[in-house]
């Protein structure tokens, strides 16, 4: 039998999915993989409910329902300060795992470098990998996790094609600051480079932290392929709903990849999620508040147990220092954590180029009383798996 392709060879399936398995079979929280396990909006669901009855049920334009659109154009439009045209400048995605894989392959050649920031979300390394890129990793630095001005200027050089930049950052919750990406707009345009953005927890943002869309920059809007997903705002990640936002040259490109990756995102659950669009903000600022207490709720009870761990500026992740217990292998420490102590969590090894295996990362975003018991269950980590 013929080999299988060689690029099968260079990644490996996903970590975060495979702890996912581990806990179900222990029976234990699953911290590892970034979905809540609490209910979408009221108004949501309420409206799906009308809509299982009343339709659509079938295909929707390919590249998103026009109301549907319509919604994400205005929406978009308030939020960056820029008249979004839901013809020209939108495709909606089967959520933004696939915006971000259809735009990797509508703008890069094979061969062509991208600059990624380590740590970074594992899809974008099998993103380029797929898309016959070649990954430039710049490292960003513990523990507030900025970049070396430097460093990242010597990776423009190498003339990449592109830049993917995760704003607020899974794993790490790094919001970049305005002076940060403006320094990253200087360079993307003195070296004619694309910056594919993934903002997927753009509201998740604890203050004095502020975040700042990169295509509303002065003079980016043109270079800048904004990739998103109502997922993390509306608590509805099953439900799979993203997009691109683009320049229309690049939006044109993106439609073709995406019509032949997927064909379209879930009629139904397009038209019903047009209500989650339409929220006031007081929306989004109840949403800030919630994730806020549940992140200092997260962070004290794991500053009692005693464990090491960074406090996030944006998202609803948390990299915990093992250091202390003697592991060699992060991913071990993780499968034993899951199933004699109860939680899991992903190795952070999954999510750096360097050599980092004292890390892991959790998620806090989890009812308050899964929380407190997730810390109880932390009280027994040292005596359960310390060496």
């Amino acid at each position: 039998m013929k080999d299988v392709s060689r690029k099968m060879s260079l990644f490996t399936e996903s970590v975060i999915r495979h702890m996912t398995r581990i806990a179900d079979d222990c029976g234990a929280i699953n911290l590892s993989q970034g979905f809540p396990d609490f209910d979408p909006p009221k108004a949501i669901l309420d409206r799906l409910a009308q809509v299982s009855y009343e339709g659509p049920h079938q295909y929707s334009v390919t590249w998103g329902a026009q109301n549907f659109r319509e919604a994400i154009a205005a929406n978009r439009s308030k939020q960056l300060g820029i008249p979004i045209d839901p013809q020209k400048n939108i495709v909606v995605t089967c959520g933004s795992t696939e915006a971000m894989m259809a735009t990797v392959m509508a703008v890069v050649n094979p061969g062509e470098k991208v600059i990624v920031f380590s740590p970074f979300y594992e899809n974008y390394s099998a993103d380029t990998i797929l898309s016959g890129a070649e990954p430039i990793y710049v490292p960003l630095y513990q523990p507030d996790f900025h970049f070396n001005p430097d460093e990242l200027e010597a990776a423009f050089k190498q003339d990449p094609k592109a830049i993917i930049l995760c704003n607020p950052s899974n794993p790490c919750g790094k919001v970049f600051t305005r002076s940060e990406l403006e320094f990253i707009a200087t360079l993307a345009d003195k070296y004619d480079t694309y910056v594919i953005t993934d903002e997927v927890y753009e509201y998740i943002i604890y203050k004095p932290n502020v975040h700042t869309y990169f295509a509303a920059l002065p003079g980016m809007f043109d270079r800048t392929i904004t990739c998103n997903s109502l997922s993390k705002t509306y608590s509805i990640t099953g439900w799979r709903l993203g997009y691109v936002l683009a320049p229309p040259h690049i939006i044109d490109c993106v439609k073709k990849v995406h019509d032949f990756l997927t064909v379209g995102a879930a009629s139904p659950l397009q038209e019903a999620a047009i209500e989650g669009l339409n929220f006031p903000q007081q929306y989004y600022d109840d949403l800030q508040q919630l994730y806020t207490e549940k992140r200092n709720l997260f962070c004290d009870g794991l500053e009692r147990i005693g464990l090491q761990h960074n406090r996030p500026q944006g998202a609803y992740y948390v990299l915990v220092d093992i250091s202390e217990f003697g592991y060699d292998d992060d991913t071990k420490f993780c499968e034993d954590m899951t199933c004699k102590v109860g939680v899991a969590a992903v190795p952070g090894s999954s999510f750096f180029r360097e050599p980092v295996n004292n890390l892991i990362r959790l998620h806090f975003a989890q009812n308050n009383d899964t929380l407190n018991e997730v810390l109880n269950r932390l009280e027994t980590i040292k005596k359960v798996l310390k060496k």
